[in-house]
């Protein structure tokens, strides 16, 4: 017959397990401390609004962290309800029997689980990863409670007796080991505590007791009666000796005799019991969510604006999520948003709740129904929490889009410094770009702002379907003049998140293409008419030859048009397909890699043959200048396009002052030298080096 049987956990086993691995950072044992000693005085708080428990007027609920770095020790107490000896033995003496979940059960039908933060009933034994010795006294609230002093030397062996405590509460004593004194420094300890607990729902407050009491000096209208007096200070009236009309001088009263006091230092609590979060928004000013902001993210750059959370069903969550104001040349596009717990933190950035594209905004979420694992970590993978993520998704698109709709001008303001979070929300959730694809907007070369039907519409008769677009204002200088001479229009889309961003545009409008400005020269911008073809087509080989020639590559993609513009002498395109090859490349940071490998034709060299010095390099393709009229052209194309590799920059400087001293009329024997050291070396190594860097 199977035997059969209930299975067991024995306690020396699974001990070091807890105290080792339960927890990823030790220190998190502050807040799993401070955490029980806010649950004990919620309860109690409840017991008291159900008339189980009368409070004593001068009662003033606390908990107090007394650090001692000589002693090594850490004392945590609360004045909550306490706990009896039946109780030591059942929550404490029994891992993981939870007294929260134990209480709710208890009176499941007077109270609801809001402020009771614990679950599992480990929480306390996070105390022994840094405690060689753990110490409790308590006493119950209840009448005639016993007080209970109970002690462990971190191993599963107890004593347990009656302590001598006088006060309703738990007090709980750490004696550190070797490793971990750290946490009884003051100031280790307050920047955990403030980490962990800046708003928990019960003051904190923190004492050094190896220092001894600590002073401060009051006036006399700003004494109480919870002040303790040390030394009344008089401070002397103070006089002056002044000159009357008569010329004979007087001693007058100038500041009159007044009394101050000495006090102990009043307690000042680490932590905020109310944050905004838990406020209505209508009550929250404009200037407390400012300074809120300033409080938790030390940032002291106005954030744009922002989003204040507020549900209580299907699930209860709260928070503030903030649009920071982000230098995009400097500062980094991640944010950081806080989750917390019944004011307790958990963690930053827990991507089960934040969708990854609100990462790049900052903010706090308080969700008490949060499915946390053991320690309070992390998340339990639950399909509520993607229930949560998609609340937060849908409440950011709709103050967006709200925004948009009722206020364009407030929207086109914050666009340039919101569109990276709104394109990355696009490219990254599904359910976001479907509700805020009516609302992108596109800055055009006039700084007017447009929709996607709009820009279409702006070029529909000359290029339908197509929006042009500009990276670089300054780069592209050249091109964006060419295109206003010919009633053209182009949008403005200048960060990284842009090439990726206008290729998921593409995907989802059918026939919609966006091209940048220099991506090729449209025929707009060419002389209409007949042309001998033959004729064109033999100057194009000319200006092929001679220009592959001077420079020495000979994969240079040359093409030779008569252009309206005359002024324009050559310039350089990159075929659209290659250069978002191109940005995709250094994006993932693949250079040296040919985009030509993936189908992309590259750059090319755009002559004009209406420009006088092209004529000349058609009509002396051996002329003593020619080769450096090329080499000049090309140059000039590619800084009106970007910037020369540091060889070809060399080499566009030392050819400039030749090409100044040759019109100066400068005939010298310098001269003719320093044309010699401008003209690049046969075999072309610095052409060769420029292919290697495009």
């Amino acid at each position: 017959m199977a035997k059969t049987g209930s299975l067991t956990i024995n306690s020396e086993n699974i001990f070091p397990i807890i105290k080792k691995w339960l927890y990823s950072d030790h220190d998190i044992f502050y807040r799993e401390l401070i955490s029980n000693g806010c649950d004990a005085i919620t309860k109690l708080k409840k017991l008291e609004l159900m008339g189980e428990f009368e409070k004593p007027e001068d009662l003033e609920y606390k908990i107090q962290i007394t650090v001692n770095p000589n002693d090594k020790t850490i004392i945590v107490e609360d004045n909550g309800l306490g706990m009896t000896e039946a109780e030591v033995d059942e929550y404490i003496n029994q891992i993981a029997f939870s007294g929260a979940q134990a209480f709710m059960e208890k009176y499941k039908d007077k109270a609801n689980e809001d402020q009771i933060i614990g679950h599992f009933g480990l929480g306390f034994y996070s105390a022994f990863m840094v405690a060689d010795k753990v110490t409790i006294d308590t006493l119950s609230y209840q009448k005639d409670a016993v007080p209970v002093h109970w002690e462990s030397d971190g191993g599963t062996s107890y004593e347990m007796g009656e302590g001598d405590k006088k006060e309703s509460g738990t007090k709980i004593t750490l004696y550190l080991n070797e490793d971990s004194t750290e946490f009884s420094n003051e100031y280790r300890a307050r920047e955990v505590i403030e980490k962990y607990c800046s708003f928990m729902p019960v003051p904190i407050y923190l004492t050094n007791s190896a220092e001894g009491p600590q002073y401060e000096t009051i006036e006399k209208d700003e004494l109480t009666d919870k002040d303790t007096i040390v030394e009344t200070i008089v401070e002397e009236a103070k006089t002056e000796e002044k000159e009357k009309e008569d010329g004979t001088k007087e001693v007058v009263e100038v500041s009159p005799a007044k009394e101050k006091y000495k006090i102990l230092k009043r307690p000042v609590a680490l932590n905020d019991v109310h944050p905004l979060w838990n406020k209505h928004p209508n009550e929250c000013t404009d200037e407390e969510y400012k300074a809120f902001y300033r409080k938790v993210f030390m940032d002291y750059k106005e954030p744009l604006f922002w989003i204040h959370l507020n549900m209580d069903y299907p699930f209860n969550l709260k928070g503030i999520l903030y649009f920071p104001k982000i230098n995009m040349e400097y500062d980094s596009l991640e944010g950081v948003i806080k989750l917390y717990n019944n004011q307790v933190f958990i963690a930053d950035n827990i991507k089960e709740v934040i969708p990854e594209f609100l990462m790049l905004l900052k903010g706090v979420i308080d969700c008490p129904d949060l499915p946390l694992n053991v320690s309070r970590s992390a998340l339990q993978n639950d399909g509520f929490v993607k229930k949560i993520s998609d609340y937060i998704t849908k409440k950011v698109a709709d103050k967006l889009s709200g925004m948009c709709k009722t206020d364009r001008e407030t929207y086109e303001k914050y666009w340039d410094d919101i569109n990276p979070f709104i394109k990355f929300g696009c490219i990254k959730d599904e359910k976001f770009q479907e509700k805020m694809k009516d609302y992108i907007i596109f800055k055009n070369l006039e700084g007017k702002y447009l929709t996607l039907p709009e820009c279409i519409d702006e070029n529909k008769e000359k290029h339908p379907n197509t929006v042009f677009y500009v990276t670089d204002e300054k780069e592209q200088s050249q091109y964006i003049n060419m295109f206003k001479k010919e009633g053209m229009d182009a949008v403005i889309l200048s960060h990284n998140i842009d090439t990726p961003f206008i290729s998921q545009m593409e995907q989802k409008n059918e026939n919609l293409k966006f091209v940048r400005i220099d991506a090729d020269v449209t025929d707009l911008f060419k002389e209409t008419g007949e042309e001998d073809e033959e004729k064109a087509k033999e100057e194009a080989e000319a200006l092929t030859a001679a220009f592959r020639k001077a420079l020495g590559n000979d994969k240079l993609e040359v093409k030779a048009e008569k252009l309206k513009d005359a002024s324009v002498a050559a310039m350089i395109t990159v075929s659209e397909e290659s250069r978002r090859m191109q940005d995709m490349m250094k994006m993932y940071n693949m250079y040296g890699m040919d985009p030509s490998m993936f189908g992309g034709a590259g750059e090319s060299l755009v002559l004009n043959r209406n420009h006088p010095l092209v004529q000349y390099v058609l009509n002396h393709k051996d002329g003593q200048n020619t080769d450096t009229i090329c080499q000049q052209l090309y140059d000039l194309a590619k800084l009106s396009h970007g910037s020369l590799t540091p060889e070809r920059m060399t080499g566009f400087i030392a050819r400039s002052n030749v090409i100044m001293l040759i019109m100066a009329g400068e005939k010298t024997a310098a001269a003719l030298e320093a044309k010699e050291e401008a003209q690049p070396e046969a075999g072309a190594p610095e052409a060769a080096s420029e292919e290697k860097a495009e």
